[in-house]
């Protein structure tokens, strides 16, 4: 059985990948800044401590955290079905290595989370360690990300 696929969902759908990535890098911003709220929360004292607990930044960062977990890797998934459906192969390069690399580091400093909550030190700073190098290289990547637009774009 072939299933066709419309030509225009074929081209249109080259582009799902790039905004859902601009969107988690954003997401990824936002967390870390969670991140760093959550930091100054447990260092903090007294009224300013009350304060600070108020946001709810360890309950949000969880939150988004999560939903940055499901959806990059759906992404990732998405990115690659849509680039073999598109041209009948992947294209093996330092994008999709680093894509792929992206997922296994988000996927890693998820499941920290347990250690975490138990007050294990030691995976709080892998966690802060895999984070801030996911978002190194999300940057990374959404600028090479942009250049393989462009030569889509450049061949429409």
């Amino acid at each position: 059985m072939n299933l066709e696929i419309p030509e225009s969902v074929k081209v249109y759908s080259q582009f799902l990948h790039p905004i859902l990535m601009w969107v988690l890098l954003a997401g990824s911003i936002y967390a870390l800044y969670l991140g760093l709220k959550i930091q100054q929360t447990r260092n903090a004292e007294g009224d300013t401590k009350k304060e600070l607990i108020k946001g709810k930044y360890n309950l949000r960062h969880y939150q988004i955290g999560s939903a940055l977990l499901a959806f990059m890797v759906i992404g990732a998934i998405s990115a690659l079905a849509v680039t073999y459906i598109n041209n009948g192969k992947l294209f093996v390069g330092p994008h999709l290595v680093a894509g792929l690399g992206m997922t296994a580091l988000i996927a890693t400093a998820a499941s920290l989370s347990p250690f975490m909550q138990k007050g294990q030190m030691w995976a709080r700073y892998t966690h802060i360690v895999l984070g801030v190098s996911l978002l190194g290289l999300f940057g990374w990547q959404a600028v090479t990300g942009m250049e393989i637009v462009q030569k889509i774009i450049s061949k429409m």
